[in-house]
C-alpha cells in the first residue's frame, strides 16, 4: 500500500521517502534525517541571505550566458521569495551538520528548483541549474558574511545609536547634578551623574566604531572560489557581477574576497566581528551592573535612582520589585561572551581548502548580533530612559561622606585628613563640623574646599 503522506526522491546516492508537501528533494531529507541533533533551524537572517545569493548567482550567470534569461529570472524570483521568509517552513536542517553546510545549501538548491519549475513549467535541476558557478565552500561563507554585514549595518548600529542618543539626552537633562562618586564599591569623592552617564556614552560610541572597521572584511565574500578557492567551473565575472547585484539589491558596498583561499580556508573576519561583540557585551553589563547597584534597595540598598516598575519581583514577596531589564540584558550579554568562545574555537577548525565548522558560526554569529541589538533598544527604552532620581537620598549620602576631606589634601595633608575621616566615622558627625575642630580653619574657606559640586570639576554659579 503506498503512503499518500510522502513521496520518493532520488538522487546519486539512491531513493529517499520525502514528505509530500515538502518542497526540498532528497539530499535535504537525508540531512534531516542524519542530524537528529537539536532541533534549532538556520536562522532567518541566514536563509534571507542564501535566497539573495541564489538570486544573485542566477542573473550573474544569465550575464555570462550560462543560462537562459527567462530561467534565470524564474530562479532568482523563487530565490528572493525564499529570502522574504515565505519557505522557512521548507528549511528544516539541523544547526548541527556538515561542517561545510552543505545539507543548508542543497535544502536552498531544491526548494529553489522546485518553485522555479513552477514557474517555467517544466524541471529546474538543483545541481546543474540552481547551483551553477557555485560550491556549498563558497556559498555559505559568504552567507555568513553577508547575513552578518546585513544585521549589522540595517540592525545593530542603529540600535547602539539610539542607546547612545537615549544616554545623552539623559545625561543632559541630570546635568550637574552631584552624587556619590564610587570605587571598590565603596564612597569616593563626588562625580555628577552626567559625568557617569559620559562614560557609558563614550563606551557605546567606541563599540559603534570598533564594529564599524570591520565592516570593509565583512564586505568581502567568497563566491567566486567554488570548491577549494580556484574558482573552478566558476567563468570569468562571475564574482564581481554577484557582488554588484547584491550590492545593488542590499545597499551595501560589497566585492569578491581579495583572496579566495583565505576567504574559504578560514572565518577570521567572523572572529574578529565576534570579538567585537563580545566587547561590546562587556560594555553593556558593566552599565547594567551600574544601574542594578544604583537602583538596590529601596530601603536597605543604595537607592540612588528608581528603574522603571515593570512586573512584580517575587512570588511571595509582596510589593517586591526588580530591576529586571538590567538582568535580562546582562543574561543575554553573557550569552554573547559564550557565543564568542564557541566562534573562536570554530573559527580555528580550518583544515587545509575548507573551515568545517561554517553553519556553527552562522548560528553564534547572528544569535550575537540579534541579541546585542535587542539589548541595546531594551536597555535605552525601558531603563535608561525612565530612570529616575532619588534626590534626597543622593544629597544625604554627600553630605555625611567623610571622603570630600580629600579636597584638603593640600592645606591639611594625607596623614591628619585621614585621622578627621576616622573621627568622622566612628562618631558618625558631619566631616565639616570634625575638621573645623581639628584644623581650626575659617568655615567658609571649609564650606568651599568641601563643596561637592566644586569637586566635581562643574563650573558652579557662585
Amino acid at each position: 500500500m503506498v503512503d499518500s503522506r510522502f513521496r520518493t526522491e532520488t538522487d546519486s546516492m539512491g531513493e529517499v521517502q520525502v514528505p509530500t508537501h515538502a518542497l526540498y528533494g532528497a539530499q535535504t531529507q537525508r540531512a534531516v534525517d542524519n542530524f537528529p541533533l537539536s532541533g534549532i533551524c538556520m536562522s532567518r537572517a541566514f536563509i534571507r541571505a542564501l535566497g539573495l545569493v541564489k538570486a544573485a548567482c542566477a542573473l550573474a550567470n544569465a550575464e555570462l550566458g550560462l543560462l537562459e534569461p527567462k530561467l534565470a529570472e524564474a530562479i532568482a524570483e523563487a530565490a528572493v521569495n525564499v529570502s522574504r521568509g515565505t519557505y522557512d517552513n521548507h528549511f528544516p536542517v539541523d544547526v548541527f551538520q556538515t561542517g561545510s553546510g552543505t545539507s543548508s545549501n542543497m535544502n536552498a538548491n531544491e526548494v529553489i528548483a522546485a518553485l522555479a519549475t513552477e514557474l517555467v513549467h517544466h524541471p529546474v535541476h538543483p545541481n546543474d541549474q540552481v547551483n551553477m558557478s557555485q560550491s556549498s565552500n563558497d556559498v555559505i561563507p559568504t552567507c555568513i558574511h553577508l547575513s552578518a554585514a546585513l544585521l549589522l549595518h540595517d540592525r545593530l548600529l542603529p540600535a547602539l545609536d539610539h542607546l547612545a542618543r537615549v544616554i545623552e539626552n539623559r545625561a543632559i537633562e541630570l546635568d550637574g547634578v552631584t552624587k556619590t562618586g564610587r570605587t571598590h564599591l565603596m564612597d569616593a569623592m563626588p562625580v555628577t551623574f552626567d559625568q557617569e552617564l559620559s562614560g557609558w556614552l563614550t563606551q557605546i560610541r567606541q563599540s559603534q566604531h570598533r564594529l564599524e572597521s570591520v565592516q570593509p572584511r565583512l564586505h568581502r565574500l567568497a563566491i567566486g572560489g567554488t570548491a577549494v578557492g580556484t574558482g573552478v567551473n566558476a567563468p570569468d565575472g562571475f564574482a564581481q557581477r554577484v557582488c554588484t547585484e547584491l550590492s545593488q539589491q542590499t545597499g551595501l558596498a560589497l566585492q569578491p574576497a581579495g583572496n579566495h583561499f583565505e576567504a574559504l580556508s578560514c572565518q577570521d573576519t567572523a572572529v574578529e566581528l565576534s570579538g567585537q561583540l563580545k566587547t561590546l557585551a562587556v560594555a553593556l553589563i558593566k552599565i547594567c551592573n551600574d544601574l542594578r547597584w544604583a537602583n538596590s534597595g529601596p530601603l536597605a540598598g543604595l537607592a540612588d535612582l528608581r528603574l522603571p516598575a515593570l512586573q512584580p519581583g517575587s512570588s511571595i514577596m509582596p510589593g517586591k520589585v526588580n530591576p529586571v531589564i538590567p538582568e535580562a540584558v546582562a543574561m543575554a550579554c553573557t550569552q554573547v561572551i559564550g557565543n564568542d568562545s564557541c566562534i573562536t574555537m570554530a573559527g580555528q577548525s580550518g583544515n587545509f581548502q575548507l573551515n568545517v565548522m561554517l553553519p556553527l558560526v552562522a548560528h553564534n554569529l547572528i544569535q550575537s548580533l540579534e541579541l546585542l541589538t535587542n539589548s541595546a533598544v531594551l536597555l535605552a527604552n525601558k531603563a535608561i530612559k525612565g530612570f529616575v532620581v532619588n534626590s534626597e537620598q543622593i544629597d544625604q549620602a554627600l553630605a555625611s561622606n567623610p571622603i570630600l576631606v580629600t579636597a584638603l589634601n593640600r592645606v591639611i595633608g594625607y596623614e591628619q585628613g585621614a585621622a578627621i575621616a576616622k573621627q568622622a566615622y566612628a562618631e558618625k558627625r558631619p566631616l565639616l563640623e570634625v575638621a573645623l575642630e581639628v584644623t581650626g580653619m575659617d568655615e567658609a574657606e571649609l564650606k568651599r574646599l568641601l563643596d561637592p559640586q566644586r569637586l566635581t570639576g562643574k563650573k558652579t554659579d557662585s
